[in-house]
């Protein structure tokens, strides 16, 4: 099994990379970005699959700076939904599978029952950034040919008698990704609080943004669990809807605050609505998604993933005695 994987310098494409590397049953990765993978070359996705024949092709490149997207609609539009497509056409007539790598901003957060989101509820994303995104879903089913009928028949595990094998098209939704390489949040958190320290400031931490902070490496070996499980006996379907996101959910605070406790760091804090800092684009405040069944069941709790991963961060404020 070769399989590719694009934005492969990126956070998540990375953990992907280094861990596909790790299997015995992938005889090959390709590892796909800048310059030769170019969001904005609408022939680049053809010319890498036509020359390279994957039989897996994960999608984790995007313009994910989300102010970015709200700034530029079209560029975000042509990076995320155009080039999403253009991807997943070349699969789709090379014969192969395709993993979308796609986000909780699909949706608005407007909803106010303290319901996750599943695969099935409307989508109506609220800013730039995820109407890009939710554009690359739509394109990447209609190339597909990938109806409701066949996620449902994928999200039920067994297709009901006389219909085709669902599509080896795969939407993996997940939520504020957090790892190395880049200034992720924790990251942010660490370095606000050592400026905050230096001034004699109270940290501020947005208490009304809620969402499932998912580590970048627990998501890539969901992704390779779905791979394998679709490729081995089981014969699982890969297509579908899924939501992959660490257990449980936090606001922004409580993501901050547990970010400082497990580093030792101790800075008084307070409370802040997200209107305190006007930005360009307008994140779901309800952003929680509901995850789906995995091969090797859920993944750990966000707070037991953000502990293993603490121990490789260098602390930016020294730990308090």
């Amino acid at each position: 099994m070769r399989v590719a994987v694009t934005g492969s310098g990126g956070r998540l494409g990375s953990a992907l990379t280094a861990l596909l590397r790790s299997r015995p049953g992938v005889s090959g990765v390709l590892a796909w970005d800048l310059p030769e993978h170019n969001l904005d070359d609408p022939a680049s996705a053809g010319r890498l699959v036509s020359a390279n024949r994957p039989d897996v092709v994960i999608h984790a490149a995007a313009w994910t700076d989300v102010d970015g997207c709200a700034r530029d609609p079209r560029l975000a539009m042509r990076r995320n939904g155009l080039a999403t497509g253009e991807m997943a056409h070349a699969c789709a007539s090379m014969g192969a599978a395709l993993i979308v790598i796609s986000t909780n901003e699909v949706f608005d957060g407007r909803r106010t029952d303290g319901i996750p989101y599943g695969p099935a509820d409307a989508t109506n994303p609220g800013n730039p950034y995820g109407a890009a995104k939710l554009a690359g879903e739509l394109a990447a089913r209609e190339a597909f040919g990938a109806t409701d009928r066949d996620f449902a028949e994928a999200a039920a595990g067994n297709a009901v008698a006389g219909s085709r094998r669902p599509p080896a098209l795969a939407i993996v939704r997940t939520a504020w990704l957090f790892g190395l390489p880049g200034a992720d949040f924790p990251q942010k958190i660490l370095a606000a609080a050592e400026k905050s320290r230096a001034a004699g400031q109270t940290l501020s931490l947005v208490s009304d943004e809620i969402g499932c902070p998912t580590y970048a490496l627990d998501l890539a070996r969901a992704i390779v669990d779905l791979i394998e499980a679709a490729k081995g006996p089981a014969n699982r379907s890969l297509g579908g809807i899924h939501h992959i996101v660490n257990g449980g959910y936090a606001s922004r605070a409580e993501w901050a605050r547990e970010v400082l406790r497990v580093a030792g760091i101790d800075v008084p804090t307070q409370d802040v609505p997200l209107s305190t800092w006007p930005r360009p684009s307008t994140p779901p405040l309800w952003g929680v998604l509901r995850p789906t069944p995995l091969p090797l069941g859920p993944l750990r709790s966000w707070q037991s993933a953000l502990a293993e991963y603490s121990t490789s961060l260098p602390k930016s404020v020294e730990a308090d005695q």
